[in-house]
């Protein structure tokens, strides 16, 4: 994101370079929290039109777009406006040995894949410089906020609009590391209300202060919108640093949930680690109940990996009407699985596939092998116009042969990578295969294969989903192979008996952080 105005349509430059500007309170909120007399030096690392500067009148902002440059100086004309990449200018700013007291705005939400060529080099040099090692998968608000932290005089402040993946993403724990080792209070706010409609991604804010020192706790509170626009929220609760690098691996998701949700939780993951279950006090609301004995990570109960990248998906998938006016013998095709959303509940049979065959679904993998001899009907649809065009794509270019598909398997169970109320966990009875669009489940005991699917239906699995997994934008969950892998089940069929209820609550509780409506 970059800071101020309103969003604009998804196809725009301005889309493409994160830019989705502030509204003008919470712009305002953000000032008076950094602000603390007349004289501070305020920066603003991604400026946009100005919207931050406007609000208070010793300030310098940093914006790479021009046009929005402009508008920045007329909008904030008491400003000093630079028009130029901020990791640049903050090189050349280190240097000179120039400070703020203060940094406020909303930096570019800019993906990885866009966060590119010298700017991204720059960046992560001066991430280092400061002691954070990003990841290659970070993106761009995270690398402003450390070296904008880095331009602060001694007691300096921050307040920044960021991602609500500062609640999950991995670059949110080196992150957050940086800011509890350098400033006396570190404050995030989640916002469950979009600060900006037309933005599919939600977005939080974050505080720091007293820049110089360090803390052991971070401040957290959970509202539904931003209220008084000059005041951070009242409320909030303390977050254990060790807990939460412990416990929660440096999420803040979880402290989404009311505490005793929470105890319950770490108790079930306890268990499920083959650790003694600790009932003990959580909170006001009394002792974590009974849970049961016989709780199990996924992963200790199965292999889970991504299914394959055909690299040119609609030549390497054929209806059954195409494969039958090509001619391709039935044992170079296999049936394979697409998308998530072609997945019944609980198991895929022979007679869903048939009626993919009836509807002429593209349902059917040219699998062929690597070496050996192809009938002259493969041969001239592998040199047809279309296949010519196939393997000049990259996948099918950096492989050979170039029409061999690697990592075609047949799994046990289908669990979905991305979904909407709830992952979809799918027996395969039908042996299909499946793309990366699905994560496939090689069970350790084949014997285990109906207590997985009920221990999957149970309360304790949604809610291990719903943390362990992580929101997207549009209200989907979305669960990486090792988030996959920690989802706790209660395995035995005769103690599945569980605060069923309260459990229940906190599903939707999380799901109404991702704005999934029942």
């Amino acid at each position: 994101m970059s800071t101020n105005s309103h969003a604009v349509e998804i196809a725009t430059p301005r889309k493409r370079n994160g830019a989705y500007y502030t509204p003008e309170a919470v712009a305002a909120m953000l000032v008076s929290a950094a602000v603390r007399s007349p004289g501070d030096l305020l920066l603003d690392p991604s400026c946009g039109d100005g919207r931050f500067l406007a609000q208070h009148g010793n300030s310098v902002g940093v914006e790479r777009d021009g046009a929005a440059a402009n508008t920045a100086r007329q909008r904030a004309p008491q400003a000093s406006v630079l028009n130029e990449d901020f990791f640049a200018w903050a090189e050349r700013a280190r240097l000179a040995g120039q400070r703020f007291d203060c940094a406020v705005g909303n930096p570019p939400f800019i993906r990885y894949q866009l966060f590119n060529g010298d700017v991204r080099r720059r960046a992560l040099s001066l991430c280092s410089d400061l002691g954070v090692a990003f990841s290659g998968l970070s993106a761009s608000w995270a690398h402003f906020l450390v070296v904008a932290a880095g331009l602060l005089r001694p007691g300096g402040r921050m307040a920044f609009v960021v991602p609500a993946a500062i609640g999950h993403a991995p670059c949110a724990g080196p992150l957050l590391e940086h800011l509890i080792a350098r400033f006396r209070q570190v404050f995030v706010v989640a916002v469950r209300r979009k600060l900006f409609p037309r933005l599919s991604e939600d977005c939080w804010l974050l505080f720091a202060d007293g820049f110089g020192a360090e803390t052991d706790e971070i401040r957290f509170a959970a509202v539904d919108a931003i209220g008084c626009p000059d005041a951070l929220p009242r409320r909030s609760i303390r977050v254990d640093v060790a807990e939460w690098r412990g416990a929660w691996r440096r999420r803040l998701r979880a402290y989404l949930l009311p505490s005793r949700a929470r105890a319950l939780y770490l108790a079930a993951a306890a268990t499920a680690d083959g650790g003694a279950l600790q009932p003990g006090p959580a909170g006001k609301a009394g002792a974590v109940p009974r849970l049961p004995s016989s709780l199990r990570r996924l992963g200790a109960l199965a292999d889970i990996g991504l299914g394959y990248v055909s690299g040119a998906n609609e030549f390497l998938h054929l209806r059954p009407s195409q494969s039958r006016r090509a001619g391709i013998p039935v044992e170079f095709l296999q049936t394979t699985v697409r998308s998530g959303r072609l997945l019944p509940s609980g198991q895929l049979t022979a007679a869903n596939v048939d009626r993919w065959r009836r509807d002429d679904d593209p349902l059917l993998l040219l699998r062929l092998p690597k070496d050996g001899h192809l009938p002259a009907q493969v041969r001239r649809y592998l040199d047809s116009p279309a296949g010519r065009d196939a393997r000049q794509r990259y996948k099918c270019r950096c492989r050979s042969p170039w029409y061999s598909v690697p990592d075609v398997r047949v799994p046990d169970f289908f669990l979905s990578y991305m979904a909407g109320r709830a992952p979809n966990l799918v027996r395969n009875l039908a042996g299909a295969s499946c793309t990366n669009a699905l994560h496939g489940l090689r069970l350790k005991r084949p014997e285990a294969a109906g207590d997985l699917l009920g221990a999957w239906r149970t309360p304790l699995a949604r809610l291990s989903c719903e943390i362990e997994g992580h929101a997207l934008g549009g209200g989907m969950l979305k669960l990486e192979i090792g988030e996959a892998a920690r989802i706790v089940l209660p395995i035995d069929r005769s103690e599945r008996m569980q605060p069923t209820a309260e459990i229940e609550d906190a599903v939707m509780l999380m799901r109404s952080w991702r704005h999934y409506a029942e």
